[in-house]
Order: C-alpha cells, then structure tokens, then sequence
C-alpha cells in the first residue's frame, strides 16, 4: 500500500535561477490499492523532458515511459554523441565543459522542435541557464529525484561519467546533490526515484502529469510533487 502525496507550490524565482521562496499551497493526498491505469486520461501536447542528476534513472525510465504513452523516446545524450562523431567524455577532455554544453544547448533546442516525445536530458542541462529556459518552455518538466545513496548504487554501475573522473565519487555527487536540487525543484513535477520496479515509477510518472493538469489552474507557476510512503 503507498500513498500518492501531491504538493501545489508557487514558485518565486530569482535573477540568477535560483529559488527564493516555495509557498506550499494545497496538499492532497489520495491512498492506492496498486497502480492506476490511467493513461487513457492522459493528454500531453507538449514533450515530456525529465531532469536530474545523472544515476536518477532518466534514459530508463523515459524509454519504457514512451512505451507506455506510445510516444517516441529521444536520449539527448545520445543524439549529441551522433552530432559531435565522439563520447561525451571525449568531449570533456578535449573541449571543455563549456564547448559541451553549448552543444547540448544546441542539440535540446533542435529536438524540442520536434513532434512530442519522452526526452532524457544529461545531469547538466537543466541547470544550464538558457537550457532550463527551453525546456521550461517547450515541455513539461519532470524532476526524477534520488538519494545519495541510490544514485551512488546506480552509476558506478558505468565508468563513462566525466564528472566523476576528478575525485571520489561519493563527494562529488553530494556536492552535485546540494549545488543543483534547488534548481531541479524548478521543475514542473518531482517524482521520488526509488530502487522499485520501473513499471511503479512509470505509474507515478502518469499520475503525476494527470495531477498537474488538473492543479496548475490553481495558480501560476504550480508544481507537482510525488512522494512515495508506506501505509
């Protein structure tokens, strides 16, 4: 038994793309017996772009979450791979952070040009500052979040991330963790990303959108946040 706990917040942003102040304004909590087939509620007319940091399950879940929505799922670090003829490492080492996310710019501008979608963004470009305006424009916004823990499990799994090559991991992440979650929570819906079958992060994805569009006439700037409790 778990427990679907749906926050509405308005979102005060400052100059520079941080928080200022989150005003909580209703709260709404709805018991479950199992997952809600609910898909056939489901009308997005915009791409469906989930953020967060990398090991948060965003190219997992966004494939299988195409699948079930019957909509194509594009990885946008994959499509800079193609573009650029290299890894993303190879980019790192050879250009730069810098060269690589104005690439990254690039290719998320041309891909949200594109007819709707599941898109998986890289850890970065979400806090990309012109990359945020994109995706906050174009596409509803889902922050997969993680714990330190869950994250750590997931990407030592793989020895192609470049920011974890400088240093101890374990470091690294919770410095990502506390510099770039206040800008993830600019996100239009935040889903607790928890070692659970993905077919369970899929249903609270899908009722995450449906509880979105129901909310956000409430007030502008509403977000959503699915939180995951035993009962």
């Amino acid at each position: 038994m778990w427990y679907l706990s749906v926050f509405v917040h308005r979102q005060f942003i400052g100059s520079e793309g941080t928080i200022q102040r989150a005003v909580q304004i209703s709260l709404i909590k709805h018991k479950v017996s199992g997952p809600m087939k609910s898909t056939d509620q489901l009308k997005t007319d915009r791409t469906i772009a989930l953020v967060g940091l990398m090991g948060a399950g965003k190219s997992a879940i966004g494939r299988r979450l195409g699948i079930h929505l019957g909509l194509p799922f594009i990885d946008a670090d994959v499509e800079i791979e193609n573009n650029a003829g290299k890894t993303i490492s190879h980019i790192f080492e050879l250009e730069g952070e810098k060269a690589f996310r104005k690439c990254e710019r690039r290719i998320i501008r041309r891909l949200l040009q594109r007819p709707v979608h599941v898109l998986a963004t890289g850890g970065g470009a979400f806090v990309d500052r012109e990359t945020r305006r994109l995706i906050r424009k174009k596409a509803l916004s889902i922050w997969l979040r993680a714990d330190l823990e869950t994250l750590l499990q997931r990407v030592l799994r793989r020895s192609d991330r470049p920011l974890l090559m400088e240093g101890d991991p374990r470091q690294i992440l919770a410095n990502l963790i506390n510099e770039r979650d206040p800008i993830y929570a600019l996100a239009d819906i935040v889903i607790d990303s928890v070692d659970s079958p993905h077919e369970e992060t899929i249903d609270k994805v899908v009722n995450g959108i449906i509880s979105y569009d129901r909310l956000r006439g409430l007030t502008d700037g509403s977000r959503v946040d699915v939180k995951e409790s035993q009962g």
